[in-house]
């Protein structure tokens, strides 16, 4: 019997799943190819160890860092989940470590919203000197 598929004394499901799996069911990625590819990529450590297996078994305890989009994700395995369920359910099997997000600087709004408006856009382009000067 392999770590995979050891099911716990209670009964309640695997005490182990394989990370590309898990991180699927935490929709972290949209399918488990692209789950899989990220850690054979080496591009994602279980307790601070690179990994470069799919096949990897995870538990709960384990703190997973890998790279989502532009930023670095840091998550702690609080249970593994014996489906793909909707959102909820999915960030009900982590628990984000992840340092919050520094905002990039936004300006402020204007009469337009987020966006100049077009006058305000004109003389935005009339104020600038001409680079070719």
């Amino acid at each position: 019997m392999s770590d995979a598929s050891a099911s716990r004394d209670d009964g309640s499901g695997p005490a182990t799943l394989r990370i590309d799996k898990w991180l699927w069911h935490a929709r972290f990625f949209k399918t488990r190819s692209l789950a899989a590819r990220q850690v054979s990529e080496g591009k994602v450590r279980v307790n601070s160890t690179r990994i470069s297996k799919p096949a990897r078994s995870v538990g709960p305890g384990d703190v997973l860092t890998f790279p989502q989009g532009n930023a670095i994700r840091v998550v702690r395995i609080l249970a593994l989940g014996i489906r793909r369920g909707p959102a909820s359910e999915a960030q009900a099997l982590y628990e984000d470590l992840s340092p919050p997000e520094t905002q990039p600087a936004q300006r402020p709004l204007g009469e337009g919203g987020p966006r100049p408006t077009k006058k305000q856009r004109r003389r935005l382009v009339n104020s600038r000197p001409d680079p070719l000067d």
